[in-house]
């Protein structure tokens, strides 16, 4: 695997050719870790290239290094090698054009959900008018306008991620990125989460990069995906997901779907059978 370039499922990869539509371009990203004189590498060799309004989905085996890469496109980290570009600008730390949404729940207990979704447009000063009429539609595109004055104590886990992501929509950041925000959900409510992440994106197209390790939320949510393989993660290839436009839960049936599941089910069986032969 050492060395192995990215692969395309479609003619002319972008890592070969950069477009001026790309949002994010992560240019052969090396991460090593280093504790006094041991050093571990988490990426190795990574590129990926993103459009605007594009989802990507990163999946992978746990450990591989898909939430490091995410919290370098944040700008929380920093690559030991390589460029993070976001609008042709190099990446040197947060800004108002990435918003993120975390696994665990970032909310602010001391605000209830009509505060914590206006914190942001505080801070950017808006007309209080104005911060209302941004709130109240996000309360209405997540169906918690009932919970307005409610407090996160209040709220199920999945009601708290809901909140956290109209929090980060609110602030119309340029890019979303979103670490297994879902993955300490019940399987019931992650799916009604992963339905309602769709439908935002249908209607709001923000450009999303989205971390995960569960293959079926991947290929339900993305249209392009990018496979790691295990420590030191590098990338195997990228898939382009030709499912509808609109999506629904019984989706997941359908032999597409199946298809898709099982081909990237195989690419990350065979890069670890040929990690463990080398």
């Amino acid at each position: 695997m050492a060395g192995k370039k990215i692969e395309n499922n479609t003619a002319g990869s972008p890592l070969e050719a950069h477009v001026a539509s790309s949002k994010i371009r992560a240019e052969h990203i090396d991460k090593v870790y280093k504790t006094g004189k041991k050093s571990v590498a988490a990426i190795e060799d990574v590129s990926i290239d993103i459009q605007d309004n594009d989802f990507v989905c990163i999946v992978g085996p746990s450990g591989c290094g898909k939430s490091t890469l995410l919290r370098m496109l944040a700008g929380l980290d920093f690559p030991s090698a390589g460029n993070i570009i976001v609008n042709d600008r190099k990446v040197t730390g947060p800004g108002p054009d990435r918003g993120m949404v975390f696994q665990t729940y970032t909310l602010f207990p001391w605000m209830n959900v009509e505060d914590n979704i206006k914190f942001g447009l505080k801070i950017k000063k808006l007309p209080k008018a104005e911060q209302q009429e941004i709130a109240d539609r996000y309360l209405k595109i997540i169906g918690l306008e009932k919970f307005a004055q409610s407090y996160s104590k209040e709220l199920s886990g999945g009601m708290k991620q809901r909140v956290a992501i109209a929090r980060a929509l609110a602030n119309q950041p340029e890019v979303l990125l979103m670490d297994e925000p879902f993955g300490a959900l019940d399987p019931h409510t992650k799916s009604m989460m992963q339905l309602l992440m769709r439908e935002i994106w249908v209607k709001e197209h923000p450009t999303v990069v989205f971390i995960t390790h569960d293959i079926d939320e991947a290929v339900f949510l993305a249209d392009k995906i990018y496979v790691m393989s295990a420590r030191p993660g590098k990338m195997i290839k990228r898939v382009n997901v030709y499912l509808p436009h609109k999506r629904t839960l019984d989706l997941k049936d359908s032999p597409e779907f199946i298809k898709i599941r099982k081909g990237i089910n195989d690419l990350l069986y065979m890069a670890n059978t040929e990690e463990d032969m080398e």
